[in-house]
């Protein structure tokens, strides 16, 4: 299921036709933009056995009907995992561990997140990585024979997180892939990929998708959760109630790492749509009817003197949290410097 982004769409498609696909694209962008529902969807087109005039997957051919099932023998995702209970040596540490409950949360949307995947393998507070017996396993499967006699398709889904020893091993495949095989990246950081690997891909931007779509994609879940929390925030800094804000970074403590990101993420949304709220222009907000409704009586208290300085708090807590630093600590000192930003 393809939501918007009808430009990039067709412009794949157009390579495709002209038979001008590069062996290794990369898809970046936002989150939540829809870059792996494009490459999920362009990867059916590379395999279609008889595609449409304009290269779009015919949806009928044996091909077509595999792939809409994500078991078509010639395509293949690989993606970041957590070692869990399941994997018991280095050498087990693969994609193909969790591709049941891979297969499964793509057919089911695939516009979901890293934090939807880690919650899909249990991962509670572990990192998702690739591990480096990922590239042997990469390796293996791209130099068997393409099973249907055409094009083989490798999908890799948030390449950043490849350590170096990982991706080293992968860059004499990306210089010099097998006949046939094309790699769709979709990376939300292609900034953190390798550089050798990034040099070696096509960049494609894939916009943002508008607010109706991106309701339509992503349907609201952790959003009222993470509203509350921020409103306690803002309503518990502004009454300088520490004992409350502590145990409301106890609260954060207890989140995932990725969630604990995706918050302070909505945070710092939260905090730039409540200053741009000030101008009493609608068109310019990008808010549900509660985030409006909060904002209706919050958004004087972010002004010109501090909503930089609370984005930056908010930004710097993001990357503590990414770096591993004690959580407790990060939204604790957060909260308190709350409290002096909020009266400025």
């Amino acid at each position: 299921m393809l939501i918007g982004q009808q430009a990039t769409w067709q412009r794949l498609l157009a390579d495709l036709t002209a038979n001008r696909v590069p062996h290794a694209l990369m898809l970046t962008g936002p989150a939540g933009a829809g870059k792996l529902a494009l490459a999920v969807e362009f990867a059916k087109a590379l395999l279609c056995q008889q595609p449409n005039a304009d290269g779009s997957p015919c949806g009928t051919c044996p091909s077509c009907k595999m792939a809409a099932k994500l078991e078509h023998p010639d395509l293949h995702f690989t993606f970041p995992i957590v070692k869990g209970t399941r994997i018991k040596t280095a050498e087990g540490a693969l994609s193909d561990v969790y591709i049941k409950e891979w297969r499964a949360r793509v057919l089911a949307s695939p516009y979901f997140d890293l934090n939807d995947w880690l919650d899909d393998m249990g991962a509670a507070n572990q990192q998702a990585t690739y591990y480096v017996a990922e590239s042997d396993n990469i390796q293996r499967k791209l130099a068997l024979k393409s099973n249907q006699g055409g094009r083989k398709v490798m999908v890799v889904w948030l390449p950043e997180k490849m350590n170096q020893e990982t991706a080293n091993k992968l860059l004499k495949l990306f210089e010099e892939p097998p006949a046939g095989t094309h790699f769709l990246m979709v990376s939300e950081e292609p900034d953190m990929v390798l550089g050798t690997i990034l040099s070696r891909t096509q960049r494609i931007l894939v916009p943002p998708l508008s607010h109706e779509e991106f309701l339509q994609a992503h349907p609201p879940k952790d959003e009222r959760l993470f509203l509350d929390l921020f409103i306690m925030l803002m309503r518990l800094s502004y009454q300088r109630k520490v004992k409350e804000l502590r145990e409301w970074s106890e609260q954060l403590a207890g989140m995932g790492r990725e969630a604990q990101k995706s918050f302070l993420q909505f945070c710092q949304r939260q905090v730039r749509e409540n200053f741009v709220y000030n101008f009493r222009l609608p068109e310019l907000n990008s808010q549900n009817a509660d985030e409006a409704a909060f904002s209706k009586n919050f958004a004087r208290f972010i002004n010109e003197r501090n909503v930089i300085a609370i984005t930056e708090e908010l930004a710097t807590a993001e990357r503590d949290i990414a770096q591993n630093v004690n959580a407790r600590m990060v939204f604790f000192d957060l909260a308190l410097k709350m409290i002096v930003l909020l009266i400025k």
